[in-house]
Parts: structure tokens; C-alpha cells; sequence
């Protein structure tokens, strides 16, 4: 968590599976919704419907892409926080410590 960051709840955020998956996507890097899917142990479809209503908000960005290494259609999505989701995850924290006293 930044110091700068400034306090403010945020609803969107706050859903348990929500909170996790930015969690982890706070880390920085680009994940491969499989391995986020398995690194929370969520269903497909409620990974799906989470990364929606994150993307729906400017939260995460996803973007899908073929895999040169598969020879079907199926692409890979790829998911990660935008620049104001970052500073959306953030505030959020920071609202969660002040609330905690932190």
C-alpha cells in the first residue's frame, strides 16, 4: 500500500472475491485468468462474472490473445489493475486500515 494514498471505501472493490483477485493482481504483474482462477480457487463462472463487474468499473483490464503454443481457437485472456484501479485498490486499503485503526 502506497503511503499517498487517500482513504475511500469502495463497494466495488469490497466483494470478497473481488478484494482477492485484486489483491493479487496488486502484486503487478499480467495474470493468466487460469492461474488466477487457481491461485483463488473460484469456478470459471465466478471468476467471469467478478472480472466483468471489475472491468465494468475501470478496475482491470483484460485482453485475450492467442496461444501459439495451442493449435484449437481458444485464445488465453489475460487480466491485470489499470492505472485507476490501482489508485481505486489502494484508497480502498488504506479505507480498510482506517477503519482497522492501522
Amino acid at each position: 500500500m502506497t503511503a499517498a494514498a487517500t482513504p475511500e471505501f469502495s463497494d466495488v472493490v469490497h466483494s470478497p472475491a473481488r478484494l482477492r483477485i485484486c489483491g493479487v493482481l496488486r502484486r503487478g504483474a499480467e495474470i493468466e485468468f487460469a492461474v488466477l482462477r487457481d491461485m483463488l480457487v473460484l469456478s470459471d463462472a465466478n471468476l467471469s462474472k467478478n472480472l466483468r463487474v471489475l472491468a465494468d468499473a475501470d478496475i482491470v483490464a483484460v485482453r485475450k490473445e492467442r496461444s501459439p503454443a495451442r493449435s484449437d481457437a481458444r485464445r488465453l485472456t489475460w487480466v491485470t489493475l489499470t492505472p485507476a484501479g490501482r489508485r481505486i485498490v489502494e484508497a480502498h486499503l488504506a479505507a480498510l486500515a482506517e477503519i482497522a485503526g492501522d
